[in-house]
């Protein structure tokens, strides 16, 4: 039982109506976070996190100020953070694997935090909407069920997920927020949007598209970005996608066809056309050794050179 909301214990969450009847701050917390305006992030400052990644940081980071992410519909965006040490981990997490997904970020931000006593640890939670296939609620319960087999107390402070998050446009069920940023200088969670989704954007992609695990992209020790080494095998299948129509795609590769962001088929179509221009991935991580970035002095990432 250790997640706790107020500082009590929470029961066993059979469904999120039932957490925000039990909770009604909740709700009030969740209102006030979709209805903050949009912030803008410079991308010399910011550290972009991807579906199925993760990365973690603390205060003392000369090479990032924000960890930021978007274009989640069902996905759900979660921020851990330790008010003692200031250490804080941001993950965007699709549901491929939650239960074995949330140890992990606890032991980013734990492991950043051993040498503070003092402090929590404090749960943001943002994402998914009111789908039809009840696709986030099924998320929103197993990250909840997940975070209360921690053994570490943990303290949900933002809970703006699914029915929390959801606007109708048009006849269409839709998230309020797409995307999050949380300053790690400050633990502030805004949301915001991300026109820079680098380094390595498309590499990235095709590892989640290929079915990669959920990954920890940064080494905060070192301020290196850290990508692969990726594995998959020729698939000239997928070219067939490039030729076909944007309501086909939607339809047929998206959890949430109606509510995709705008660029959702083209990133698509990109991320297919990267496959197929490095059908082998071994090409890609010479030496079988991880891809690595790191920021320049004018605040751009740009691959290291492998020692």
């Amino acid at each position: 039982m250790p997640l706790f909301i107020q500082n009590r214990g929470v029961d066993r969450i059979s469904a999120t109506t039932e957490l925000f009847d039990k909770y009604p701050h909740l709700q009030e917390n969740a209102r006030t976070f979709h209805s903050k305006p949009l912030v803008d992030v410079d991308p010399k400052c910011l550290l972009y996190v991807q579906q199925r990644e993760f990365a973690a940081t603390t205060p003392a980071d000369n090479c990032v100020s924000v960890i930021g992410s978007d274009d989640a519909t069902t996905c759900h965006l979660v921020v851990l953070r330790h008010t003692g040490s200031g250490a804080v981990c941001l993950a965007h997490c699709d549901g491929s694997s939650t239960w074995s997904e949330i140890p992990l970020l606890v032991k980013a931000v734990t492991s950043l935090s051993n040498v503070s006593k003092e402090g929590r640890l404090e749960l943001h939670l943002v994402g998914g909407f009111n789908d039809e296939s009840k696709t986030s609620h099924k998320l929103s319960l197993s990250i909840l069920a997940a975070f209360q087999k921690q053994k570490e107390d943990i303290h949900l402070e933002t809970c703006c997920i699914t029915e929390m998050n959801d606007i109708i446009v048009d006849g269409n069920h839709r998230p309020i927020v797409y995307g999050i940023g949380v300053n790690v200088k400050t633990g502030d969670v805004f949301p915001s949007s991300f026109t820079y989704k680098g380094p390595a954007e498309e590499l990235r992609s095709a590892r989640t598209f290929t079915g990669g695990q959920m990954a920890d992209i940064y080494d905060s020790s070192q301020g290196r970005v850290k990508i692969g080494p990726c594995k998959w095998s020729p698939n000239l299948d997928i070219a067939f996608w490039l030729s076909q129509n944007d309501d086909t795609i939607l339809k047929y590769l998206s959890t949430s066809p109606m509510a995709e962001p705008p660029h959702f088929v083209q990133h698509m179509k990109s991320t297919i056309q990267f496959l197929l221009e490095h059908p082998d991935s071994d090409s890609l991580f010479p030496g079988g050794q991880p891809q690595l970035y790191h920021r320049t002095e004018r605040g751009d990432w740009e691959r290291a050179a492998q020692s």
